[in-house]
């Protein structure tokens, strides 16, 4: 068995066995709260640069299969894990997770105390990581170095927006979909309602998605800092008012600094399928999946034109804003789950609802 360590930034070092690729990876560690839907949280574009840490104890045990992708490639840093199940057992399984990543060229380690890393991370917030071979030639020390003066990068929705526009014929509504790391799920959850999308790289003019005639305008998820996506303000104020707008995750974001709001960094991100937020219009409690290190500033609200119409539960944090005049509103969590539960699922038929109903803007009716 192969050592591996995992170095990061404050000096904390762990060793363990090398899964996956044998290359070194340098990444933001951050941590999920999922018990399952490892294959998807490790192939949602929302990842790029991160190395996740799997709270649940057992990772790989039902293996990878080909339905539950939420990318064709992935875009992760690195998976730590405290036990790698080695011989999945599932009808589905088609290989196993450490065959995976081999072939993506993506590294893992196995076999660390995870309750104590993500305590460390809760206490001190994300941290840089490095995935490194474990030997007597290896300089801790310099890695250390290495890895605190390591500057994160700020491309990564270049990384993972396509490059290129495509179409995902339906024979109803027309829907321009904004990829800035778009999860799989949420052009599934459009083709279920029957949704005409055509899939933009996250760089097109709104000129451009204008001429394309939509009906409804998605901004998708994607990773990292919204005010590293250069132009997308601009577009958005472009679009607002022209079409129906529906922002997931990033996409949210985004929506709310065209609106005149602003974004912080959290200490501890979002990230699993277990997250309760409260709808404030209806009262109601869900169960989300989310995948964010960044959320609306709470005090940017005002002199603005929206209104918060969901909160989490656990920090009080923006999970939701619609405008008061025009047609748009978005949410901080993935209403497509995958994984985890489906309970805002529900957010799509009101998108779809209210493509049918405006009349251009200030008919948020849905």
């Amino acid at each position: 068995m192969k050592k591996r360590l995992l170095i990061l930034e404050d000096g904390t070092i762990f060793e363990g066995i090398a899964f996956g690729t044998d290359e070194a990876s340098i990444g933001e560690t951050v941590f999920t709260t999922g018990m399952t839907g490892y294959q998807e949280i490790i192939s949602n574009p929302s990842a790029c640069g991160q190395i996740m840490v799997m709270t649940y104890p057992l990772i790989g045990n039902y293996g990878i299969n080909r339905d539950d992708y939420e990318s064709i490639e992935l875009a992760i840093h690195g998976i730590v894990v405290r036990e790698l199940a080695d011989e999945p057992s599932n009808f589905r399984s088609g290989m196993t997770l450490d065959e995976l990543l081999t072939m993506k060229g993506i590294p893992g380690i196995e076999g660390i105390d995870t309750r104590k890393l993500t305590r460390l991370i809760r206490e001190k917030g994300p941290l840089k990581g490095m995935l490194t071979a474990a030997g007597e030639e290896v300089n801790a020390l310099e890695l250390v170095e290495q890895v605190a003066s390591y500057s994160l990068p700020t491309d990564l929705v270049a990384q993972v927006s396509t490059k290129k526009p495509y179409p995902s014929p339906g024979r109803g509504k027309r829907v321009v979909l904004i990829d800035y790391g778009m999860k799989h799920g949420i052009l599934r959850e459009l083709n279920k309602r029957d949704c005409d999308v055509i899939v933009v790289p996250y760089d097109t003019s709104a000129k451009e998605i204008l001429a394309l005639f939509p009906d409804g305008i998605v901004l998708s998820n994607g990773p990292g800092n919204p005010e590293d996506v250069k132009g997308a303000v601009e577009t958005i104020k472009g679009l607002v008012g022209k079409a129906p707008i529906f922002g997931i995750g990033l996409g949210h974001q985004l929506f709310a600094l065209a609106s005149g709001a602003r974004t912080m960094k959290l200490k501890n991100g979002h990230i699993g399928g277990n997250h309760p937020v409260k709808d404030l219009r209806s009262g109601r409690t869900e169960l989300t999946v989310q995948s964010h290190g960044y959320a609306i500033d709470a005090s940017s609200i005002d002199g603005t034109d929206l209104e918060v119409t969901h909160l989490a539960l656990n920090d009080k944090s923006i999970e939701g804003v619609k405008s008061t005049v025009y047609d748009a509103f978005s949410v901080q969590f993935h209403p497509e789950a995958s994984p985890g539960p489906e309970d805002s699922n529900h957010l799509f038929d009101r998108f779809k609802k209210l493509m049918q109903t405006s009349s251009g803007k200030g008919n948020f009716n849905a």
